[in-house]
């Protein structure tokens, strides 16, 4: 019965480490500020960019090896240089803003320092701007 007890007890003390160090890791990699931004009443065929910013809480340098949209009508660009650990950098998302009616497109990062991240736009472009003619008077 005691070694039962002991066995208990060791399981919940193992059990309490992982989850403290999953928690720990869970703080290092890329911390970004927002993982959605939303815009609604884009006008048509505006040069609109959406910028997530981001931290490199790791103790090595962050490099981000990919930045892949989820369709052709979206663009990202993504820091060229390794970002120093405390160091700020930015993700930059386009649109196809030519494009009318509701979207929601996600961008997934890989780097070094993080498992992928997903981050997200989402909006609506407006129908283009038609001007009328101005009555003429005869």
């Amino acid at each position: 019965m005691v070694f039962a007890l002991m066995f208990v007890a060791g399981l919940q003390a193992s059990a309490q480490e992982t989850t403290e160090k999953k928690d720990e890791t869970k703080e290092e990699g890329l911390v970004f500020t927002q993982m959605e931004i939303v815009r609604e009443n884009i006008p048509y065929g505006t040069d609109d960019t959406f910028v997530f910013e981001f931290k490199n809480t790791a103790k090595t340098p962050a490099i981000i090896q990919g930045v892949q949209t989820s369709c052709g009508c979206t663009t990202a660009a993504k820091p060229e240089e390794p970002v120093k650990p405390g160091k700020k950098s930015e993700i930059s998302v386009k649109y196809d803003t030519k494009r009318v009616g509701a979207f929601t497109k996600t961008i997934t990062i890989t780097s070094n320092v993080s498992d992928p991240i997903i981050l997200t736009i989402r909006g609506t472009v407006l129908p283009e701007a038609t001007t009328t003619p101005a009555p003429t008077n005869n």
